[in-house]
């Protein structure tokens, strides 16, 4: 039974995901259909990437995973691409998504055609490109043979020798304001030294934690997530709300000097 996994800023409450779904499963009836996620903000890319490229790699190798947000991108002569990068096939519009997912372009990129009379264009071209992976048959006759997928620049922290700005790009479902630093960049920068985290108006965070329960209920921390990025959290709380954190805010972190 092949996998496809789907994220979609669809939500639960309209027929557009069942009509995907059903759409998929006439093609092939087998497919074993796996949500990831239904409820990003609509249109953001950059939280679809986000999500997306944290959760992928856990699923086996042959997974087909479909992207569905934002699916009409600026230029409407791109429409939607397959991709095949790491034994694992994807498909999406071309609006720029698979650029912030992917550390490094695909090698394997092919566009998909677009029935111009489609009730609902999105649902025919993606059962018929999952269709086209789930029966095994080639990836290159897919589509059309593409070298460059659109590109998106998202945030990245600015580094100094003492010195890290970065900024909040996700809050989870616990209100866990995640920042764009990752572990590798803050060991680069901090070569160990003492650190202040510094955000709005609130005092600065000066330990880095391993786990929520270090400090007492209630308390604020900091640690390294399982995406390996910064996290400011309260245990058992909600930081986001507590101290009025939202995506883009900026963070800065200085390291002692002498």
């Amino acid at each position: 039974m092949p996998i496809v996994t789907l994220t979609s800023d669809f939500g639960w409450k309209d027929y557009y995901l069942p009509m995907i779904k059903g759409a998929i499963l006439c093609k092939h009836p087998q497919t074993n259909i796996v949500d990831i996620s239904h409820d990003i903000p609509n249109y953001d890319i950059v939280q679809a990437a986000f999500i997306f490229k944290n959760c992928w790699q856990s699923f086996p190798p042959g997974t087909i995973h479909l992207i569905s947000v934002n699916d009409y991108p600026e230029d409407t002569t791109k429409g939607f691409v397959a991709i095949a990068h790491e034994k694992h096939f994807f498909i999406g519009p071309d609006n720029g998504v698979f650029s912030l997912i992917f550390g490094e372009k695909p090698t394997a990129i092919y566009q998909l055609g677009i029935a111009p009379d489609a009730r609902f264009p999105m649902a025919e071209v993606y059962a018929n490109a999952v269709g086209h992976l789930a029966s095994g048959k080639p990836v290159q006759e897919i589509g059309f043979a593409v070298k460059d997928l659109v590109q998106r620049i998202t945030f990245t922290p600015v580094q100094g020798h003492s010195q890290i700005r970065g900024s909040v790009i996700h809050v989870d479902q616990y209100e866990n304001v995640i920042l764009n630093i990752s572990k590798e960049i803050f060991e680069q920068v901090g070569q160990g030294r003492e650190f202040s985290l510094f955000f709005k108006r609130h005092d600065p965070i000066r330990i880095l934690s391993q786990y929520y329960q270090d400090v007492e209920v209630g308390e604020i921390l900091c640690l390294f997530n399982s995406a390996n990025l910064l996290e400011i959290a309260v245990n058992m709380g909600k930081a986001s709300s507590l101290f009025g954190l939202k995506v883009e805010d900026t963070v800065q972190i200085d390291f002692r000097t002498t």
